[in-house]
């Protein structure tokens, strides 16, 4: 064992975060060029770049349950969760080299269908994305105590995550998005396999609780998951949509509409249920629950914000003046389309949104010194609706998207550090890659909800409808938060590990 693993130091737990920085980098290159790619190389529409993203919650469902639930309960390779991250970090190179070879892929394989093509692709992807973060957020919880030093290394995983997101941007904007695949393969390669070598796991779990002995499977998982039933429906619901657009039509917008009234009418009963007994079960499902909508939001800009730049902000200024070109005018001395120029912007505002979610953590972290994790996490998130609805109604030229991803960026660091603290210590620790897991579906099933969101757009030509969605959807979230009890480690007085020797 290295000597930084037994002290905790920064050191380790910053080494301890970088399986999850190589997700972090896989998801940022994902997201600056996926809908870039689709929507201007393969001429995707909108419909059919939420279709493609669709693959993403789709591999969440099962690879973070069975993942965490497997990574609880087996050891090869050296570990618990070292061979899950080693196996994820592998494929996930693979598939960033054959996403910009859709179309010689169809040509060797005689299957026509581009979308099918880039959504099986895009399924490899997020399989092997979702293979890794289990395990590299389990394994963050597994060698950390809970308090404090727990939430430091979710914050360690948070900064250096959120740095190499921000290069993937920059380089997005500098060499474009194709080179930035490859260059993506090589250093998730890098940070995914080689780091988790040098960490070493304890090959015996914490026993589980008397009360938590029962097996888990997957009937138990689903009633587990009751609040997010929803945003599972409304998700199948979606995927048959695609096929059967015409047909469906009429029900899409009262499914939509139900899903999220259901969603916000069981948080109520389980704040309910809260007031008049309080367990870690029902903190769970609110955090869980009031996590669901925020990634409605977030989603939804990942996958849209490209389409809203060409209507609502690309308009308004000329090519020659976008700050977001010269990167690569002046370093690669290439003149800059229309296309390429929506790119570079979105790729600029969301390198200023994971700079902003890079440095924040550690201001948020000691804030949370003072006032606790949930108020700073709820605190953080606010500046986050005030982002999106400045976007809303406000933003006209460039300049204005940028100021928005800053506030936004606010409550994004917050998002991918805080709230995982705060989850952990609500569930039994020796089941914690299976409630890392059941946790993700907070994630997951909401994505399919963006689907849903960009038919709203489609259907109304209304490209501002993304970002006052995503304001409303983060303030329902933000009002469930307020219900959210702090865990009893945050007025321990565990210290803090300073790093270094």
């Amino acid at each position: 064992m290295l000597k930084i693993q037994k002290k905790m130091s920064n050191p380790f737990l910053a080494l301890l975060g970088l399986p999850a920085t190589a997700v972090g980098f896989a998801l940022s290159t994902q997201i600056a060029a996926l809908s870039w790619i689709l929507s201007n190389k393969y001429g995707l529409d909108i419909h059919d770049v939420a279709f493609v993203w669709l693959a993403g919650p789709i591999a969440g469902i099962f690879g973070q349950v069975i993942v965490g639930l497997l990574s609880d309960n087996v050891w090869f390779m050296g570990g618990r969760r070292r061979p899950f991250i080693i196996i994820g970090g592998l494929v996930s190179t693979l598939a960033f080299l054959t996403l910009p070879h859709i179309k010689g892929i169809s040509h060797i394989t005689g299957i026509s269908d581009i979308i099918l093509i880039a959504s099986v692709i895009a399924l490899f992807l997020d399989l092997s994305i979702n293979v890794t973060f289990n395990p590299a957020r389990s394994i963050i919880a597994d060698l950390t105590p809970e308090g404090k030093v727990r939430t430091s290394g979710f914050v360690w995983m948070q900064i250096i995550s959120g740095f190499f997101g921000v290069f993937a941007y920059f380089l997005s904007m500098v060499f474009g998005n194709e080179l930035l695949l490859y260059i993506a393969a090589g250093i998730v390669f890098l940070t995914a396999v080689f780091p988790i070598l040098f960490i070493q796991e304890k090959k015996e779990q914490e026993q589980a609780k008397l009360e938590d002995q029962e097996k888990f499977g997957v009937w138990q998982i689903f009633k587990e998951i009751y609040p997010l039933y929803g945003f599972l429906v409304f998700g199948i619901f979606s995927l048959f949509y695609h096929f059967f657009t015409v047909q469906l039509a009429a029900l899409h917008n009262p499914i939509l509409i139900a899903s999220l009234a259901y969603s916000v009418i069981i948080g109520v009963v389980n704040i309910v249920s809260g007031i008049k007994k309080q367990s870690n079960k029902n903190e769970f499902q609110k955090i869980m629950l009031a996590h669901s909508f925020t990634w409605v939001a977030f989603q939804s800009m990942f996958i849209l914000s490209g389409f809203f730049i060409e209507n609502q902000i690309l308009p308004n200024i000329g090519l020659k003046g976008i700050t977001a070109n010269w990167f690569a005018e002046k370093l690669t001395g290439v003149t800059q389309t229309s296309a390429s120029s929506v790119g570079n912007i979105v790729s600029l505002g969301f390198f200023i949104l994971n700079l902003i979610g890079a440095i924040f953590p550690l201001i948020l972290q000691s804030i949370a010194k003072r006032i606790g994790r949930v108020k700073t996490y709820i605190s953080a998130l606010s500046f986050s609706a005030i982002g999106y609805f400045y976007i809303a109604f406000l933003s006209k030229v460039e300049v204005d998207f940028y100021i928005g991803m800053f506030l936004v960026g606010i409550g994004w660091s917050a998002v991918i550090s805080i709230v995982f603290a705060i989850m952990s210590e609500r569930v039994n620790p020796a089941k914690m890659g299976l409630f890392m897991g059941v946790f993700n579906l907070a994630v997951v099933l909401p994505q399919m909800m963006s689907n849903g969101v960009a038919n709203v757009i489609k259907a109304t030509g209304n490209h501002q409808l993304l970002y006052i969605f995503c304001g409303l959807l983060i303030t329902t979230s933000v009002i469930f938060w307020m219900f959210v009890k702090e865990p009893e480690s945050s007025n321990t007085t565990q210290s803090v590990p300073s790093g270094g020797h």
